[in-house]
């Protein structure tokens, strides 16, 4: 489990006083993590495979390096200058090929891959994920259009609101954002059950201005938190 039991006890309890006020619908979501990231290593393995040995070379040092390698194999076959061009050339694809390999390997390990991985990425990832999310668990299919996803990623540390129509219109992104910043506070925390929890009973402050309960209305989706693996 992502969340301990007492978390899933507390973020439920926090949906259904929510909902109570409102004609809204909250679904909360957290994930381990929205992505493995398999370009990431890539990327880094070829930069380094192509930046390095030039590197090396425009400083000078490629010289040194291809005498050092093979215990100075290439001194031995000086007397050609083809030969040499041909070892000297075999050596840079050496060198470029364990570069890539050793710096992808390295990359690939979950704690370095993610320190690693640009800002940007990861906001698309957990933005693109929570999207999914919204369509999956059938926030967009309430009657009234009023369906409010609070989606987090544990290994990103990033969370998400996604709102459907008829609230995207009544309520303005900064008041959101609001929301965002107590669930993130509560994840940095390393409590995100409770981060949850507030995040939950602001979004439904929000939602009782904007949508208010009105007489008839449902619980359409379920009050728990979903966890995905």
């Amino acid at each position: 489990m992502l969340l301990r039991p007492e978390d899933h006890e507390r973020i439920h309890v926090a949906i259904e006083q929510a909902e109570k006020k409102t004609s809204g619908e909250i679904v909360a979501v957290v994930a381990r993590e929205c992505s493995d990231y398999w370009e990431v290593p890539l990327v880094w393995g070829v930069g380094a495979a192509l930046i390095a040995p030039a590197a090396a070379l425009l400083a000078g040092a490629w010289p040194a390096l291809v005498g050092q390698l093979g215990s100075g194999w290439v001194a031995a076959h000086a007397g050609s200058v083809q030969a040499a061009v041909s070892e000297a050339l075999t050596a840079y694809v050496w060198i470029q090929a364990v570069l890539f390999v050793a710096t992808a390997l390295v990359v690939s390990v979950p704690p370095v891959r993610r320190f690693l991985t640009p800002r940007a990425l990861k906001n698309e990832r957990v933005r693109r994920r929570a999207e999914e999310q919204f369509a999956a668990q059938g926030v967009r299919l309430t009657k009234g259009r009023t369906g409010l996803l609070i989606f987090a990623s544990l290994a990103e540390r990033r969370a998400e609101v996604i709102v459907d129509k008829a609230i995207a219109q009544a309520v303005p992104q900064a008041e959101w954002d609001g929301v965002l910043q107590v669930l993130i506070a509560g994840m940095k925390a390393g409590d995100p059950g409770a981060g949850f929890a507030e995040a939950i009973g602001k979004a439904g402050d929000l939602l009782a201005r904007h949508a208010p309960r009105r007489p008839g209305d449902h619980n359409e989706l379920p009050d728990t938190v979903i966890e995905l693996e």
